[in-house]
């Protein structure tokens, strides 16, 4: 453990992390004359404002939320290197359980072995690649169902049949292949860049994942109640922008849930690499909300937690090409209330009803976007602080030049 690091929920937390946001960077000349390229990553259109004030800020370029290039650069530089979350632990409570998935095209699967320890592999088979796992279960082991390939929870191979006689062959050198995994709370996070060594808790940050604890976002006496998909016609920071505004929409698009905010105490708090906004309620009867002091955290780089009343909700956006995106949601619920029909079904709808609102935004964005009027805008530096903040981290990551 790093000098002055600290432990909570079983993770070790290192202080810092070490990738400045806009130090070293070159002149202002050198950059307004920069494209970001790359063989391998495309061309991104350079954000001129990076390195101003709120108050003096643009918007990044429209090319950003549009085009191809942009988002194989981001799929390069951020989804593949980042801890990202990947689901609820919930799966996995006992040992001899596995959950199966596909992040951004690339398939893994999370085990819990008998020794009570997590592991997670990429779900290839070292055969002839067919995947090893599909969906979720419990099972002592993992069988290719091409060619019977058997491997241990523990990812080691077991039995590899009609191999007798192959020459340099060792089992031990066909395990599967491994991709860090690391817990949090109730979620489950992987991260896909086998040369990385920075681990979750100092990609977050200590007083991000402080403030994040603090507001109940791994509550013990919370229960995972439902799953729910949205695909939406918009670039994946689209629906972050519109998470990372402030509050600044709500009162105009979601008049139901603004009814039961007091949003003049609406407040924004920005850490390394998440931000906070925060807002108490008016309405402690509504069904969603409850009595305490509603709590929305944005993870970079695509996950939010949502924690209000009794209830908590994630979201995880994932880009499915640069005009459309997918999010999952999972709910989780105070177990002394997860058998209240009532509750859970009016919560759920109110749930639906906002999603179905920034939908319609969204979506309506993403058409703007495209047209030839509109470039860059400008942000309201009062409230806009959360989606400045993420520009700039994505501006970080998506710079080519030595940080």
């Amino acid at each position: 453990m790093p000098d002055g690091a600290k432990t909570t929920n079983g993770l070790a937390m290192a202080k810092t992390y070490n990738r400045p946001i806009v130090d070293n960077y070159r002149s202002r000349t050198q950059i307004r004359s920069l494209h970001y390229s790359d063989a391998a990553f495309g061309v991104i259109e350079p954000w001129r404002s990076a390195h101003l004030p709120i108050e003096q800020a643009a918007t990044p370029p429209s090319s950003w939320y549009t085009t191809s290039g942009a988002l194989h650069s981001e799929v390069q530089q951020i989804f593949t290197r980042f801890w990202v979350c990947i689901g609820q632990l919930g799966n996995l409570k006992e040992p001899g359980t596995f959950t199966a998935g596909s992040y951004m095209s690339m398939p893994y699967v999370v085990t819990r072995s008998y020794d009570n320890k997590i592991h997670a592999f990429h779900n290839v088979c070292r055969h002839h690649a067919a995947a090893v796992a599909t969906g979720s279960g419990s099972q002592d082991c993992l069988t290719c169902p091409y060619h019977g390939w058997t491997y241990g929870l523990d990812g080691r191979l077991r039995k590899a049949p009609e191999m007798r006689g192959v020459q340099n062959f060792q089992a031990a050198d066909y395990g599967l292949q491994r991709i860090r995994v690391a817990t949090w709370g109730h979620l489950i996070f992987l991260n896909f860049d086998g040369k990385g060594d920075v681990t979750l808790e100092a990609q977050l940050g200590w007083e991000g994942l402080q403030s994040m604890e603090a507001a109940g976002m791994t509550d013990s006496h919370l229960q995972h109640v439902a799953s729910r998909l949205y695909t939406l016609n918009c670039n994946w920071k689209v629906f972050c922008d519109n998470y990372l505004d402030g509050g600044y929409h709500v009162s105009i698009a979601h008049p139901q849930l603004a009814a039961g905010l007091n949003l003049s105490s609406y407040k924004s708090t920005v850490y390394e690499s998440c931000s906070i906004q925060t807002c108490q309620p008016k309405d402690a009867a509504e069904a969603r909300l409850g009595e305490r002091k509603a709590a929305y955290a944005f993870v970079y780089p695509n996950l939010m937690i949502n924690r209000y009343g009794p209830w908590m909700d994630i979201n995880v956006v994932l880009p499915d090409g640069p005009n459309r995106c997918t999010v999952q949601f999972e709910y989780w619920l105070d177990k002394s209330l997860v058998h209240d029909t009532s509750l859970v079904d009016a919560s759920l709808a109110g749930s639906d009803k906002v999603q179905q609102e920034d939908i319609g935004l969204c979506e309506a964005v993403q058409r703007g976007l495209h047209s030839s009027a509109y470039d860059t805008g400008r942000y309201a530096p009062t409230l806009e602080q959360p989606m400045f903040h993420f520009h700039r981290l994505l501006h970080r990551d998506l710079c080519l030049e030595p940080m």
